[in-house]
């Protein structure tokens, strides 16, 4: 969503785009706080909900978007946050019941800034009591007065549910915006589905800038230099997304499974896997009359028999 910033949308002009819309902005807070309720009324089913809106001067479609599997991890985080922030607030709280103040003033603000800094907790039966103190040592006489009080902050602890439901609403929905207003040109499960299509995209660039692939250890300073470098990692992606698409696709038409890194056999392994399991695989030169490809396995011949016969030719020596 780094892309949904005002200036960045009124300097894209009349470029067509989906964004996520990020969740730090205030009409975004509200709108799944207005939406997500009636989201949940069914909560194992995927739904979503279209509204329009203007942000920095542009009109736009806004896709208010609720997935069960994100309500899943917001209900385990949210629990978790609420647990791990309820022990500290307990624990404070115990320690600030322990102290004595000067006055009630001073107790009194002292309580009112624990409870501003609490999101979870709420503080009921609060009360501020006066104690009785001695500078002798010892129990006081029937009628001696008190040398001075002190001042102590009791009360109970209650943890905030509707806060901790409206967390989990908003963590459980997300909102994807396009400045295509036009339904029947883009239907709103399509922005879905081109939002969630994205992940590809990215995962494949993430792949560039593995230390893997050792781009980072070229180092140039002429921007010519930069795009030229820039242009064939793009068209290495492209060849990597192509053979993955590929390997993948046969492995679904003949009904076959590769084994991932733990050795589970599944149907859409990474290229990149697919390319570290072939490592260790030699060539073996007999008098310059024989090749012999050595250290191939029955998923080696698999890959490169679902490839198709140019890729045999290369693993099959003479």
């Amino acid at each position: 969503s780094a892309l949904y910033v005002a200036k960045t949308l009124q300097d894209l002009g009349g470029t067509l785009w989906i964004s996520r819309v990020p969740e730090t902005l205030v009409d975004a807070r509200e709108t799944i706080a207005a939406i997500a309720p009636d989201l949940l009324e069914t909560p194992d089913e995927a739904s979503f909900r279209s509204i329009g809106m203007t942000y920095a001067g542009i009109q736009q479609r806004w896709l208010v978007v609720y997935t069960p599997e994100a309500h899943h991890r917001a209900t385990e985080s949210i629990n978790k946050q609420v647990q791990k922030q309820t022990r500290a607030s307990v624990k404070t709280f115990q320690k600030l019941c322990r102290q004595d103040f000067a006055c009630i003033e001073e107790a009194q603000k002292s309580l009112d800034a624990y409870k501003k800094s609490q999101t979870f907790i709420e503080v009921m039966d609060e009360q501020i009591i006066e104690i009785p103190r001695y500078k002798n040592s010892g129990r006081p006489g029937k009628d001696q007065k008190p040398d001075y009080f002190s001042y102590r902050i009791e009360g109970n602890l209650a943890t905030l549910l509707a806060e901790r439901q409206q967390r989990i609403e908003r963590k459980s929905c997300y909102i994807l915006a396009t400045n295509q207003l036009d339904s029947e040109l883009l239907a709103d499960q399509e922005i879905i589905h081109k939002y969630k299509n994205q992940q590809k995209v990215e995962r494949g660039f993430r792949f560039l800038k593995d230390p893997l692939f050792m781009a980072s250890t070229l180092f140039l300073k002429s921007p010519k230099r930069i795009m030229a470098l820039t242009m064939i990692m793009t068209l290495c992606l492209l060849v990597y997304a192509a053979l993955e698409y590929k390997i993948r696709q046969a492995l679904r038409e003949n009904d076959q499974t590769f084994p991932n890194q733990k050795g589970v056999e599944i149907p859409n392994p990474t290229a990149r896997w697919v390319f570290q399991f072939f490592a260790g695989i030699h060539v073996l030169l007999v008098q310059e009359l024989q090749t012999i490809v050595l250290n191939m396995n029955q998923y080696h011949f698999l890959i490169v028999r679902l490839l198709g016969s140019e890729y045999e030719k290369l693993y099959s020596g003479n």
